[in-house]
């Protein structure tokens, strides 16, 4: 893996778990020290993180963690509704008990994040249950494209959500588990829209934002 993708990893997972919360500055200057790489090195990995709409480049004025606005925010779940549950058929063809048992291990961690009171991590783990339950669908290109919406949706839970928008208020990630077990179809399809309009409808878009980042400390490791 090159230098480059290094940082652009490490910057993407820290935006999506809200380490790095939406409207932060980017500056080219610090982010050059933290990962003691050329400012020319940064503003590639910003460049191509704005491609991607995690990051927002605004002439003069620099970098910043792109902020979704309340359209945005919903027109992303309403997009992983539409998919997600169209996906639930050929994924209960291909489940099996050796899947169940992966997937209750991220439960197990998804509910400690909770007790914790930790938002990153829950964040992160709550995407993961979702973008890997897509693969077993079958279907690689969808499977991808569920995995970007994870991430914007994890910027949007970041900028909007709360505890609550992962956890189990919004829908025991075990319960789907349960009736995949049953290969109840119907009723996972449905438990599938209703997890993600109850995530949909647990963001506060009247948030306020901070944005004081010690970029050293952050990426030190």
């Amino acid at each position: 893996m090159s230098s480059d993708d290094k940082i652009y990893n490490k910057l993407l997972k820290t935006i999506v778990a809200h380490q790095l919360p939406p409207g932060a500055r980017l500056p080219e200057d610090k982010l050059s020290e933290a990962f003691n790489v050329s400012r020319t090195g940064i503003r590639k990995v910003l460049q191509r993180l704005a491609v991607e709409q995690f990051v927002l480049i605004r002439p003069n004025k620099g970098a910043e963690v792109y902020a979704p606005d309340q359209q945005e925010a919903n027109e992303v779940f309403d997009s992983r509704i539409l998919i997600e549950t169209q996906l639930i058929p050929k994924l209960v063809r291909n489940w099996d008990r050796t899947l169940s048992a992966q997937f209750r291990q991220i439960v197990v961690q998804e509910k400690k994040a909770e007790q914790d009171d930790d938002l990153s991590n829950a964040i992160l783990l709550t995407s993961q249950f979702h973008y890997e339950l897509a693969k077993i669908a079958g279907n690689s290109v969808l499977a991808s494209f569920v995995e970007k919406l994870c991430y914007r949706s994890s910027l949007v839970i970041a900028s909007y959500g709360s505890i609550n928008s992962v956890g189990c208020d919004c829908g025991d990630h075990g319960h789907l588990i349960d009736l995949l077990d049953k290969g109840d179809e119907e009723g996972a399809t449905v438990w599938m829209k209703h997890h993600l309009q109850q995530i949909k409808q647990s963001l506060d878009i009247d948030r306020q934002r901070s944005s004081d980042i010690d970029f050293l400390q952050l990426f030190s490791s």
